[in-house]
């Protein structure tokens, strides 16, 4: 439905990026790919994309997304549909990757409701054996095109030459200070570079703010955009660092994302190996510190990771 990435960054005050929606090319847009136009706008939000929820004349309520024009889009709307397809709690998507005007847009099955965090003890068991019922689901990263460019803060082993990825609104790179950020993201691109088993396909963007609880059930997972294909344990890495235990504004402590890591072990059927949970503790340092860098590069305060908490998490990552 929303992007919840946006809440890491909303204090950078930088313009957003999401597209004008015309409403009467949004109407063409629904009748021509939805078969009905626009009765009533339920709510409108947006940062990098522009998300928009309607009700239909016909009585239905869809979630209208638009964003700027990629291929990996498609690739991600397909892997949506198969994961719906297999009986995961995502929004069914009710389009492909279509034109809008010189962007894309996809529709999708409104799912209302929900609670932002399950119950206060059995939160890193549930953000965990929700992970790794995605992972086990779904398909095998050969079945599909490739799911590149990945977003910014997954973008460890992006191909540019600086340390960090030119992100969907700015470039971090070119503010100096902060070193500590820096030195943080190259120890746990370093560890990443070694060793690593084949890719999956996982939600990079695991926070709080994108799912949704019936008690402890899972009700539904949003932002399908932030799909992509890497190791798993780097996967599991990026979802032990964002999600919350107790805020959907907060991320993961060090002891919850041990915990997190224990249970997304159990879940799967086998315990991380020492290898494994290296690497997840460095996948989390290095998405920490990409929007710690991100906010420090917009002169705002740091509140993506602390110095101690980076040192205690690399720790981890390289013992």
């Amino acid at each position: 439905m929303g992007e919840s990435r946006r809440l890491l960054w909303q204090h950078a005050e930088m313009p957003p990026r999401a597209p004008a929606i015309n409403p009467d090319g949004l109407a063409r847009w629904c009748l021509e790919h939805l078969g009905s136009p626009p009765a009533e706008e339920m709510f409108s939000s947006g940062h990098l994309s522009a998300v928009i929820g309607l009700r239909l004349a016909d009585g239905r309520d869809v979630v209208v997304k638009v964003r700027p024009a990629s291929p990996r889009v498609a690739v991600c709307v397909e892997v949506q549909r198969r994961l719906f397809q297999a009986g995961y709690p995502c929004p069914e998507p009710l389009t492909g990757a279509t034109s809008f005007g010189r962007d894309i847009a996809t529709a999708e099955v409104y799912v209302p409701g929900g609670a932002v965090l399950p119950s206060a003890g059995r939160a890193a068991w549930a953000f965990a054996e929700a992970f790794a019922w995605l992972v086990r689901l779904a398909p095998s990263p050969a079945e599909l095109p490739p799911l590149t460019p990945a977003p910014s803060w997954a973008a460890w082993n992006h191909p540019g030459d600086g340390l960090w990825p030119r992100s969907e609104d700015a470039d971090p790179g070119e503010v100096s200070g902060a070193e500590w950020i820096d030195d943080a993201g190259r120890r746990a691109r370093d560890r990443l570079r070694i060793g690593g088993s084949g890719a999956v396909i996982g939600h990079c963007d695991w926070l709080a703010g994108n799912l949704r609880w019936n008690g402890d059930t899972l009700l539904v997972v949003h932002d399908w955009d932030s799909v992509t294909a890497d190791s798993e344990d780097i996967l599991v890495g990026f979802a032990a660092a964002l999600y919350s235990t107790v805020d959907a504004d907060k991320l993961a402590t060090v002891e919850d994302t041990r915990r997190f890591l224990v249970a997304y072990g159990r879940a799967r059927g086998r315990d991380l190996s020492a290898g494994e949970r290296q690497r997840a503790w460095a996948a989390g340092v290095w998405t920490r510190a990409f929007d710690a860098k991100f906010q420090h590069a917009a002169g705002q305060p740091v509140t993506s990771l602390s110095e101690d908490e980076a040192a205690e998490r690399l720790r981890r990552a390289e013992s």
